[in-house]
């Protein structure tokens, strides 16, 4: 999917100075499952992620990129995990600062397939081969952060 068109306005004002932005990541579970997608960008294996559009609801973004990105629709079960992904720095030098809010959801129904161009591939991968499944740090952080019984959110606190 290109860049939303807010961003692209944003950029026309600011440049390539760092943009806040708040993206979603929706960990979404079936069962003993977890859904995975590989990234057309970069290769990656990382759960649904995406940006908050203007005025949205976080928890119906994450609901919106799993209809937009695997064909599936969602529950936003809840918040499990608000920190502060270090900057990011495009090839085109263009800096955004991505404020993450992970959410727990659970399938309602569908079957997973790559329907926009950000994954090459999408499918549901046991939750005990996460580790040997190629996903990093901090994508399996994420999951970690959904599969926690506790129900609290976690979040960073700098001293």
């Amino acid at each position: 999917m290109p860049t939303p068109d807010f961003i692209l306005e944003l950029r026309e004002l600011v440049g390539t100075r760092p943009l806040p932005l708040v993206g979603v990541t929706a960990v979404i579970i079936r069962g003993d499952d977890v859904l995975l997608g590989r990234r057309s960008d970069n290769g990656a294996l990382t759960p649904v992620t995406g940006i908050v559009d203007p005025g949205e609801e976080p928890a119906d973004a994450a609901c919106r990129e799993a209809l937009e990105e695997a064909g599936l629709v969602v529950r936003a079960d809840r918040l499990t995990w608000v920190h502060q992904i270090p900057r990011v720095t495009y090839d085109n030098g263009d800096q955004s600062d991505y404020l993450d809010l992970t959410f727990r959801c659970s399938w309602v129904s569908g079957d997973p397939f790559p329907v926009d161009a950000e994954m090459t591939e999408v499918g549901w991968y046991p939750l005990s081969d996460i580790g040997s499944a190629g996903v990093d740090d901090d994508m399996r952080a994420r999951i970690a952060s959904a599969l926690d019984e506790r129900g609290e959110a976690r979040f960073e606190q700098r001293d």
